[in-house]
């Protein structure tokens, strides 16, 4: 697709993957919208961006879902890509006795049900547009999942369910959808789980803005593909592989 005269919003763009996409889609020429519960630090960002719109609201509340709508189809209604990658990774033993399903249930909530919500409630003005696109950020659990982070593995597998559907249902409207699966990357956000491990949230970045003007609806960043290709002829293999790794960082 086009990469340019865009207006995107970035659910989540304030630091990570997300602020690396805003900078390259920001030098592209297209004006990004960021988004995140921390006004403040959305400001900060906004400022290293320059041109950046910064909305402060939170992705698991529906009142403050819908207010974000109503503003973007009267402040912004050339928008017309959505980026989700607002998400809550948690690291625990799945066998502990510490309420696995507490921590379960706020991740599930974060990264699939408000995923699901946001997507639903913008699709309609994104379906006017002549051309738009709904980008869900994944992961590579969702293809093996990792016993360090049970539920984030299986918050991002029905990310990569719901955005295969939601690609055939869209499969003859002006709406395209792609799903981005990166591997460990250095983020704040994956510190607790041995990010300073992973790839540069730049990479991330440069991969998907590639695939987005190739249009490849599937984009497996960096140890993604390897894994993906092992999980073809071996789930077995492939998840004994992730796990491995998984106790290495």
């Amino acid at each position: 697709m086009n990469l340019t005269k865009n207006t995107v919003l970035i659910a989540g763009g304030s630091a990570g993957i997300g602020f690396e996409i805003a900078k390259l889609l920001i030098e592209k020429g297209n004006h990004v919208i960021i988004t995140g519960r921390d006004q403040a630090r959305l400001d900060a960002a906004a400022l290293k961006l320059k041109d950046a719109t910064p909305i402060a609201f939170d992705v698991t509340k529906e009142e403050e879902v819908d207010e974000l709508v109503e503003r973007l189809k009267a402040d912004f209604p050339a928008l017309n890509i959505l980026i989700n990658n607002a998400g809550l990774g948690n690291s625990y033993d799945l066998v502990s006795g510490n309420r696995a399903w507490e921590k379960a249930e706020a991740e599930m909530q974060t990264n699939y049900i408000s995923v699901l919500r946001l997507t639903e409630k913008l699709l309609p003005h994104l379906r006017n547009q002549a051309a738009a696109a709904v980008v869900n950020v994944s992961s590579i659990v969702a293809i093996a999942p990792s016993l360090r982070t049970p539920t984030y593995s299986v918050s991002k597998a029905a990310v990569h369910s719901y955005t295969e559907l939601l690609r055939l249902a869209l499969w003859d409207t002006s709406v395209k959808v792609f799903e981005l699966m990166p591997p460990l990357v250095n983020t704040e956000f994956s510190k607790e789980i041995g990010g300073e491990n992973g790839i540069p949230a730049t990479q991330v970045a440069e991969d998907l803005i590639a695939a987005l003007e190739q249009d490849t609806y599937e984009i497996h960043v960096g140890q993604t593909a390897y894994i993906y290709e092992l999980s073809q002829t071996s789930r077995a293999e492939a998840l004994e592989a992730m796990n491995q790794r998984a106790a290495q960082v």
